[in-house]
């Protein structure tokens, strides 16, 4: 996909992730009558399941990175081109501007925001670390933010193909088709000019 294009979708997704992490944040405080507890267990749960939902619409358009050191980590792997990171790096911040600015807007907040709340020091910055390695280690690990159509040497216009055993678990991204081989009964696969397409079975 053109870099740009790429670089829109990925705006789009890490503003649609800002507007559920910050929604649902405020609309658990709001919810939860004071009880800190439910206020975070509602925020982490729906920031969760949105992030889900993201990376499977956002991952065969831009790879879903959703964040600039994703990005740079993919880049140093050899699985994002170098002339990639700085547009996404971009639309990446531009995307999480937007989304704070219409989470604000759907609660009929004030957009713009000073925040009462010291988020700074040593247990802060370290805790942050902690968390971004823990982020890169899981991306570098599943390779699940890797764009399918990277990985498949299938021809456009090939009918529909059975994901498993076809599709050799040691390509980069496969261990994202595994883990959707073991949630659903069959996992097929089609490519298309336009992209990758992937269709779930699940008996019910």
């Amino acid at each position: 996909m053109n870099v740009w294009r790429s670089a829109v979708a990925e705006a789009l997704g890490t503003a649609l992730l800002l507007a559920a992490v910050v929604g649902s944040g405020i609309m658990g405080e709001r919810l939860a009558a004071g009880n800190v507890a439910i206020a975070l267990l509602a925020n982490s749960l729906a920031t969760g399941f949105a992030l889900i939902a993201l990376i499977v619409a956002f991952g065969s358009r831009s790879g879903a990175h959703f964040n600039p050191v994703v990005s740079a980590a993919l880049a140093l792997r050899g699985d994002l081109p170098k002339g990639r990171v700085a547009p996404y790096v971009v639309a990446q911040a531009v995307g999480a501007i937007l989304g704070v600015l219409a989470a604000h807007a759907m609660f009929d907040l004030p957009l713009l925001q000073v925040g009462a709340k010291m988020r700074t020091g040593f247990a802060q910055w370290w805790s942050e670390a902690i968390a971004t390695f823990g982020l890169v280690f899981l991306v570098l690990s599943w390779g699940v933010f890797v764009p399918l159509a990277h990985s498949l040497s299938f021809a456009p216009g090939q009918g529909w193909v059975d994901v498993l055993p076809q599709f050799g678990l040691g390509a980069t991204g496969g261990w994202g088709l595994w883990l959707a081989n073991q949630l659903c009964d069959l996992v097929q696969l089609r490519e298309l000019p336009e992209g990758s397409v992937v269709r779930l079975h699940q008996h019910l």
